[in-house]
């Protein structure tokens, strides 16, 4: 019995022992270092965002240093202008004019960028125009202006008065002519009234002027590949001046027409050769200059609106007209029959003369000119037929030539809009 009471003593001992050992035996399944499946995927999960996160990061760097290569690259290869015969201008002075590109004076907006009035210290008024990021313009488009226009000097092509190139920004300085573009009158049925015939013809004249003398007069051979009613600025006597010289090409002398893959301008101006081939020449301008001088006679313009209510293009519809003994249809309603009719059928004449399809077959700026001055005493030889779009080789062509005759602007107020189908550098 003594025995007994003493393991009966003893044993809360052992069952205190026992359950202090199960307590410690329990731990020793998940050994240190391991914190079993659900550690494990947190861990994995982990891992796989740290190393997203690093790529992407990585990517980031290499997109921003790409960026910023090609900027300084642009910017370096625009540095030489520097030694321009052209002002070179310091961007707070431009930050100054323009009232920091304040909404109050921005004039418009085309394929460059946006155009802002400005004024200078001495108090001349300019136009800057500033390249937009998101412009399908660049560095190739912005130095082919400068160079150009800083050797070109008429008193029917637009005075450039310097540029900028500082940190990220392009600009040009230009004079700044405060009827803004030809568009802007004379297909805006509240302007046209103010463009009597004597001014219309006066434009008309003017234009030929500018354009012979880029083609035959100046110093250099140029052709401006983008002629057209957007792109010609009126002075405060309603002089044009023909602007936006980022399209133009400098031609050599023995060269008399130039094959290219890409084409530039807009379409409605361009002449047929141009828009289906790529093939373009003095004769190319020719063309764009015939369809503006039948856009000043009738207030209408040669773009998809026109095509719609019409059916057929202006040039064709004016075609038509003439053929039919019906001139006087074609002519602005703006003008109530103020006209002088010789004077206008000279023009009328001259514009289906430009616009023949053959380019052969169109006259020079030269004798374009002589043909608008010469009155009765020169005979004119008769157009033939303008082109027929629908006549293209190939139904991509047609596709192309349709998107781009839908996307045509309505616009009218812009200073210098441009509809660029593909760039090609210079």
């Amino acid at each position: 019995m003594e025995g007994l009471g003493k393991r009966v003593a003893r044993s809360p001992y052992r069952l205190r022992h026992r359950r202090l050992m199960d307590t410690a035996a329990a731990p020793a399944t998940n050994p240190p270092g391991h914190s079993g499946p659900n550690g494990m995927t947190i861990m994995v999960s982990i891992l796989v965002v740290v190393i997203v996160g690093t790529l992407f990061y990585c990517v980031y760097c290499w997109r921003w240093r790409k960026r910023n290569a090609v900027r300084r690259a642009q910017i370096e290869r625009l540095r030489p202008l520097s030694n321009s015969d052209l002002p070179l201008m310091d961007l707070p002075s431009i930050h100054a004019a323009t009232n920091s590109f304040s909404k109050e004076n921005k004039l418009g907006e085309g394929g460059f960028g946006p155009v802002y009035r400005g004024v200078l210290g001495g108090g001349a008024e300019i136009a800057v125009k500033r390249l937009s990021a998101r412009s399908r313009q660049g560095a190739e488009e912005f130095r082919n202006e400068v160079e150009l226009i800083a050797k070109l000097q008429h008193r029917n092509l637009v005075r450039l008065l310097g540029f900028c190139v500082e940190k990220d920004e392009k600009m040009l300085i230009y004079e700044y002519l405060p009827n803004r573009s030809l568009d802007a009158f004379l297909f805006d049925t509240r302007k046209s009234c103010q463009l009597d015939w004597k001014m219309r013809q006066s434009i008309i004249l003017g234009i030929a002027r500018g354009m012979l003398y880029l083609h035959e007069d100046s110093c250099l051979k140029i052709i401006h590949r983008d002629l057209k009613a957007s792109n010609v600025l009126l002075d405060n006597k309603m002089n044009p001046k023909i602007s936006d010289f980022g399209m133009a090409k400098i031609f050599e002398e023995e060269s008399n027409e130039v094959n290219t893959g890409r084409v530039v301008g807009t379409y409605g101006y361009m002449a047929p050769e141009y828009a289906m081939e790529g093939v373009f020449s003095v004769k190319s301008d020719v063309f764009s200059f015939g369809v503006l001088v039948l856009e000043i006679l009738s207030g209408q313009r040669n773009g998809a609106m026109y095509l719609q209510e019409h059916q057929q293009t202006l040039i064709q519809d004016a075609w038509k007209l003439w053929n039919e003994d019906k001139a006087a249809e074609f002519m602005d309603e703006s003008l109530s029959g103020s006209y002088s009719r010789d004077e206008a059928w000279r023009c009328y004449h001259v514009g289906l003369l430009c616009v023949q399809e053959n380019p052969e077959l169109r006259p020079t700026m030269s004798n374009v000119v002589l043909m608008l001055i010469s009155g009765d005493r020169m005979q004119m030889p008769m157009p033939a037929a303008p082109p027929l779009f629908t006549k293209v080789k190939t139904a991509a062509s047609v596709s192309e030539f349709s998107l781009a005759m839908k996307t045509d602007t309505t616009k009218t107020q812009s200073v210098n809009e441009v509809s660029i189908s593909m760039i090609e550098p210079r």
